[in-house]
């Protein structure tokens, strides 16, 4: 889709006239996604009003059910009063969505900034947020929304999060040689114990300091699109182990607690419970991360992904020495040796 032909079908879509929004009044500008494939402009009309505008990957035929999902989840979670962009227009034909421009400034930029310290007041706001909208975006949801799967399961722990760690960060990105059948046994356990817990809570899986966008003081959540139904602390985990942040043990045990209290307003869980799923969905997301950075920084050929690698075998090996994880010895040097090889490409 060409500049005119975007700004044409998304005056069509907001009912502007072709007198008053046109290529000669409309400004364009591409924006630059991080791992997506889907692609990003701000358009800006003759009365300075912005718009994002959201367009499926080209040649992708899944993309159109993708650009959908986001459409039918974004809305029902602004209907659930979840701090989420309007979104003003969408075309299924093209896959086109039209939605609220929330600015350039996320909670990464904020932390990069400011200091993740300074920050501290936007990562509380974020996890009060994140337990209401978990909870109350689950009622009513329907699985039949979502593109990729209806629910986040065992199937999907081994092929997507530890599958994929194995395949594109041990084997594709460092090609090691390890104990497959050992390893592969311990995360088959993993998965079963991270399947424990409770799975009808919404998900939005990549709940992380980009996918936080500030306006003034305000957390606004995007990239919800991959959302689903799942259990409550892989959210929660994805945000206090993001390698984009790097946040420190105790502000992250500072934060649990913060989200446990917001939760506690929603509905009644048990919290010793919850640090204990808490632990095994943290490393299902941690291998998740792995293998995503080192499929992006290899395959994608996107090195700024490359210099997260660290801090996220880092929060592996640390979690991995909880005594809630022990057990895990093959798992554990499987991380050593990702981290020796870390090291001699450094």
């Amino acid at each position: 889709m060409t500049n005119k032909e975007l700004v044409s079908a998304a005056g069509q879509l907001l009912g502007k006239s072709e007198h008053s929004w046109n290529e000669a009044t409309v400004q364009v500008a591409a924006l630059v996604p991080d791992g997506s494939s889907r692609r990003f402009f701000q358009l800006r009309g003759p009365d300075r009003k912005a718009f994002i505008a959201i367009l499926p990957p080209e040649n992708d035929g899944r993309g159109i059910a993708e650009a959908t999902s986001f459409h039918r989840i974004g809305r029902h979670l602004r209907q659930a009063g979840v701090p989420v962009p309007e979104i003003h227009a969408f075309d299924q034909v093209t896959g086109l969505a039209l939605c609220e421009d929330l600015g350039d400034q996320r909670l990464y930029e904020q932390v990069a900034e400011q200091g993740i310290y300074q920050s501290l007041s936007l990562y509380e706001q974020a996890v009060r947020q994140l337990a209401r909208m978990q909870v109350r975006a689950a009622e009513g949801f329907d699985p039949a929304w979502c593109w990729d799967t209806p629910r986040y399961d065992r199937q999907l722990m081994r092929e997507r999060e530890s599958g994929y760690f194995l395949r594109a960060c041990c084997t594709d990105l460092f090609g090691l040689d390890f104990d497959r059948e050992a390893v592969e046994a311990e995360c088959a356990r993993l998965a079963d114990e991270a399947a424990q817990a409770p799975a009808h809570f919404f998900l939005h899986r990549d709940f992380q300091c980009r996918n936080i966008m500030l306006t003034g003081h305000e957390v606004r959540f995007i990239d919800f699109q991959g959302g689903r139904l799942g259990p409550l602390a892989y959210d929660l985990a994805s945000l206090l182990l993001d390698p984009y942040a790097a946040l420190p043990q105790t502000l992250q045990e500072q934060l649990l607690a913060v989200y446990l209290e917001a939760l506690h307003e929603e509905i009644p869980y048990n919290a010793e419970q919850f640090r204990r799923e808490y632990v095994f969905l943290a490393l299902q997301r941690n291998l998740q991360i792995l293998g995503a950075f080192a499929f992006l920084s290899q395959v994608r050929q996107k090195s700024f992904f490359v210099q997260f690698l660290r801090p996220a075998l880092g929060s592996l090996c640390a979690l991995l020495a909880k005594p809630e994880a022990a057990g895990y010895a093959a798992l554990n040097h499987l991380t050593d040796q990702c981290r020796q090889e870390l090291e001699k490409r450094s």
